[in-house]
């Protein structure tokens, strides 16, 4: 059996597909199942049993089902929420007790981290153990993240193979539940069908011209590769970022979903809200040397065959289903 939380998610539920795709259905999904706003996510998905997340624990302790694998996707990822205590019960305390079962049962453990533990990127974007405790997230979910890397490193004893992954921009299908916290691109295709302009924030900054800040933006689908390689090879375990490992601007990402669209385009650039200003980021981009020193090759989708394939083949299509 094969556990995947966050089940019901964007990434998480991109994963139960693929995994299906490859003839695994022997698959316990958790997640919070009463969020309907994201049931049609898991729609002609094949799997054993749903958990809910407050359940999970108990649950396992009860039917002690013979676990191969362990994809801890689950998380509260708003980062303009400012509850602490939900953030450290979701992202700090349950993510303990999934390593403790993953330690105790002998289980290989991917789990979600984030980009959002760089900060500023005052010291850059490079997974080395040795930074991440000089880390200085901006908010509370990227210091409940970098909380939880840094217990991870500081740990006696650790899964047999374990890996925390630094997610950068990611987009694609299934996202649409997201609402504010969903991709630009997905706000762009809808901003542009409404209104056929999109709105971007004007730079505050004079090293960058308006519509330049630049983003790591990665497809859904690498996401996925970069599992299964993990899945399936186990390489040395520890900490890697994900993303493309190429810093593209907003500019390229909304002409490109205008291209897709057929449109003629049309951006205004609008002033950054105030309250965010002095922490916006005008550049990050994932050192990837380190996941690609272990073994993964396979090339990262350009931003214009990614653009191109979610707009035309799901977000045309009334947000089609990964």
């Amino acid at each position: 059996m094969i556990v995947i939380t966050g089940a019901a998610g964007f990434i998480g539920s991109c994963l139960v597909s693929k995994l299906n795709k490859l003839g695994y259905k022997n698959l316990l999904l958790v997640d919070d199942f009463d969020n309907n706003s994201k049931q049609k996510n898991l729609l002609n998905k094949s799997f054993d049993k749903k958990i809910c997340r407050n359940d999970f624990f108990e649950w396992i302790k009860t039917n002690s089902p013979s676990v191969k694998f362990i994809f801890h996707i689950g998380a509260r990822t708003d980062t303009t929420e400012f509850n602490w205590d939900i953030l450290s019960k979701l992202n700090v305390e349950f993510s303990k007790n999934i390593w403790n079962y993953c330690v105790n049962n002998e289980i290989p453990l991917i789990y979600a981290s984030s980009a959002a533990t760089y900060g500023l990127g005052e010291i850059g974007y490079n997974d080395d153990h040795d930074l991440i405790d000089k880390l200085r997230p901006l908010n509370p979910y990227g210091d409940s993240k970098n909380i939880f890397d840094n217990w991870a490193l500081k740990q006696s004893k650790s899964p047999p193979y374990w890996y925390g992954l630094k997610f950068f921009n990611v987009y694609g299908p299934n996202e649409y539940h997201k609402n504010r916290m969903a991709s630009v691109i997905f706000h762009s295709f809808n901003q542009i069908k409404e209104t056929n302009k999109m709105k971007l924030f004007r730079s505050h900054n004079a090293n960058y011209k308006n519509g330049e800040q630049l983003r790591d933006f990665i497809y859904v689908n690498d996401i996925l590769s970069v599992f299964l390689f993990l899945f399936n090879q186990k390489p040395q375990s520890g900490i890697y970022n994900l993303g493309s490992g190429k810093a593209r601007s907003f500019n390229d990402l909304v002409i490109n979903t205008f291209k897709a669209l057929n449109k003629s385009v049309e951006i205004e650039y609008i002033d950054t809200p105030i309250d965010i200003r002095d922490k916006y980021q005008y550049f990050t981009q994932a050192n990837m040397s380190k996941l690609k020193s272990i073994g993964y090759k396979k090339p990262f989708t350009t931003l214009e065959d990614g653009v191109m394939d979610y707009v035309t083949n799901y977000l045309t299509n009334n947000y089609s289903i990964y």
